[in-house]
């Protein structure tokens, strides 16, 4: 269970009911009254090699952000949702853009405006609406801290239209399990080889708890998707992810085997990234590799097209001899 050292808060949150449950739940954490959840001077000014501590501090505001952003992958909108940020400490994930302001974990309170906006969306639409709620941060993790995902699924289950789609890095599900979503309400686990996890994926579940996860959510009725995300083409990859999709055959349930859905993402990195690594982990392992990336975009790097296609090639060719049946969405 995380537990905040310290939590910064924007006075408004008190008008909410989530603000004064979170008051109450930590009324024993230190708390420094802020301006802007966005921008935290004691924060932004510290150094690289403070990341991990970073992360042991909450921060607690009222989102005024409300912007869908179209998307053409699993969902049609990705929507700012309940929270951004994360308090694990995945050495690749995109949220680091600006590490000292997007990667520790933010709550936002005002959860009843921001889901009017997805059902009223969902309802004045002629045709079926998927929104992405979890893009910017892990919704089973935060659950564990609000308890919003149940209360997000049992307030949207009564739409006349609309489907909800989050993936997750985390096993603690039982808290949706018994929830009454109507089916409306996809998940999707976020999977990577075990070797990969405990390197790279830190403070994250392995990989058994996330299978089982899995299992338990489509038991429990929910559609369910599975994400290979980020594919990094390490020295020994192919043999890793090879053995990775054996695992998914051998021990995801029939119910998941005869329903899921496929994503799979390769690894996109940054300047930042590997600066904020070298000082915060100079132990870990180095993502960087001038030999197999190339730019795509000021200080961000992707694997070369030819290594790009060769991996998807490979991928695609273990899933289709391992899931015959089941629908790769998209390789990107």
């Amino acid at each position: 269970m995380f537990k905040p050292k310290t939590i910064y808060f924007e006075k408004d949150i008190i008008n909410y009911e989530l603000g004064k449950e979170l008051m109450e739940k930590y009324k024993d954490i230190p708390k420094i009254e802020i301006a802007n959840h966005n921008n935290i001077e004691e924060l932004r000014k510290s150094e690289n090699k403070e990341f991990l501590n970073l992360k042991n501090n909450l921060i607690i505001g009222v989102r005024k952000t409300h912007k869908f952003v179209e998307n053409h992958k699993v969902s049609d909108y990705l929507v700012p949702y309940t929270s951004s940020g994360c308090s694990a400490a995945c050495m690749y994930c995109y949220l680091v853009c600006n590490y000292n302001k997007c990667s520790y974990l933010r709550l936002f309170v005002n959860r009843e405006q921001m889901l009017e906006k997805i059902i009223k969306t969902a309802e004045k639409s002629d045709r079926e609406l998927t929104f992405e709620i979890g893009s910017n941060s892990d919704l089973i993790l935060e659950n564990t801290i609000t308890s919003n995902l149940p209360w997000t699924i049992e307030n949207f289950k009564n739409t006349s239209k609309g489907m909800l789609t989050f993936p997750t890095k985390f096993d603690m599900v039982d808290d949706i399990l018994n929830v009454d979503h109507q089916g409306k309400v996809i998940t999707r686990m976020s999977v990577n080889p075990d070797e990969i996890i405990k390197q790279v994926e830190l403070g994250t579940s392995r990989l058994n708890g996330r299978i089982e996860a899995i299992n338990k959510l489509k038991e429990a009725g929910y559609k369910v998707g599975i994400l290979i995300a980020p594919v990094i083409m390490v020295d020994n990859w192919k043999e890793l992810y090879l053995e990775l999709i054996k695992q998914l055959e051998r021990d995801l349930s029939e119910q998941v085997k005869k329903e899921a859905f496929f994503e799979v993402i390769f690894m996109t990195y940054s300047y930042v990234h590997t600066k904020i690594n070298e000082d915060a982990f100079p132990n870990a392992i180095n993502l960087y590799s001038k030999a197999q990336m190339t730019g795509r975009g000021r200080g961000k790097y992707m694997y070369k097209n030819e290594l790009r296609k060769d991996g998807e090639i490979f991928v695609r060719e273990q899933l289709g001899k391992y899931f015959p049946n089941n629908k790769i969405l998209y390789v990107v």
